[in-house]
């Protein structure tokens, strides 16, 4: 009979935003719609130009046209179902396709950030060893950071995926969330999680923690590098450099570490989806303003290939 019950659950209930007022419900839809309809043109925007300007064909670049492939699977993980549930009564998802959608968030979440630490690492070397910066970064090299990147995120999740196998589902089938998350599950579970829960947090937060705590040492010696620089001119020009990764790692570590680097009882849920909107959403939205707006040189190389285009087009006319 126990084994029965343990299979009874074969699809989850996403409850989504369902504290979003009825009035309230097109206007977020719409909203949320362009957000993912812009993180989409505009990571891929980036990639494109990094992809045809000679001149970004340097391995910043090519770690940032990554990141921005990387941002782009990470909120399609999640944001087509949760748009589709605005729209739809039937907001089910198959057990099957709950443990998918968990098992790519948290693995390309975490071939995130390894590539951030991979980029720190970048940074470093161009700052604090720049006369040694091209024979260190070679082409060999960049790809071989980013094939291990994605080799260790998918890897390294795959031991949480082992311990979310371990949980049975005989009766409610709701998830106060918007995705399949690991707290809601945890939560939903009917057998003791408290031993799992543990050792799952402590599996994500060595992830978060180890990888930031590598990426701040890189910035502590870019740190001391810039501040041997006589000039103030130079100093400005070194930390220019950084600024736009120092935000990127900012916006992620902040809103992960918020959701599971702390005790997963005792607090809201709704106050974790708000968290997860900022991480799946925002972040991912912000990437592309964040490297091009603020970067010289993929603006001029956007400005180029737009020139380019109009040129192209303007003998039809």
């Amino acid at each position: 009979m126990e084994g029965a019950n343990e299979t009874a659950v074969s699809e989850f209930i996403l409850l989504g935003l369902s504290t979003i007022e009825d009035h309230l419900q097109v206007f977020i839809l719409l909203l949320l719609f362009l957000m993912y309809l812009v993180t989409l043109l505009g990571n891929t925007l980036v990639i494109f130009i990094v992809w045809v300007d000679h001149r970004l064909h340097t391995p910043m670049y090519f770690f940032i046209s990554n990141f921005s492939f990387l941002e782009i699977l990470f909120t399609s993980v999640t944001n087509p179902k949760m748009l589709l549930n605005f729209i739809t009564d039937r907001k089910t998802i198959s057990f099957a396709m709950c443990m998918a959608q968990s098992y790519f968030y948290f693995a390309v979440g975490a071939t995130e950030f390894a590539v951030l630490v991979v980029m720190s690492f970048d940074r470093y070397v161009a700052i604090c060893c720049p006369l040694q910066y091209v024979t260190i970064m070679r082409p060999r090299l960049c790809v071989q950071l980013v094939l291990g990147s994605w080799v260790g995120g998918f890897s390294v999740i795959s031991l949480h995926m082992v311990m979310m196998s371990k949980l049975r589902f005989c009766g409610p089938n709701v998830i106060n969330h918007f995705f399949c998350d690991s707290t809601p599950l945890f939560q939903l579970s009917c057998v003791d999680t408290h031993l799992i829960q543990k050792m799952d947090a402590i599996l994500l937060s060595t992830i978060m923690f180890s990888s930031l705590c590598l990426t701040m040492v890189s910035y502590s010696c870019i740190l001391f590098s810039i501040l041997r620089i006589p000039s103030t001119v130079g100093r400005k020009k070194a930390f220019a450099t950084c600024t736009s990764h120092l935000m990127v790692v900012s916006l992620a570590y902040g809103s992960c570490i918020f959701m599971y680097a702390r005790p997963v009882t005792g607090y809201a849920l709704d106050l974790n989806k708000g968290v997860a909107v900022l991480n799946t959403i925002l972040t991912p939205f912000l990437n592309p303003f964040i490297y091009t707006f603020r970067n010289k040189n993929v603006k001029l190389a956007l400005r180029d290939a737009i020139n380019h285009r109009i040129a192209k087009l303007s003998p039809i006319f």
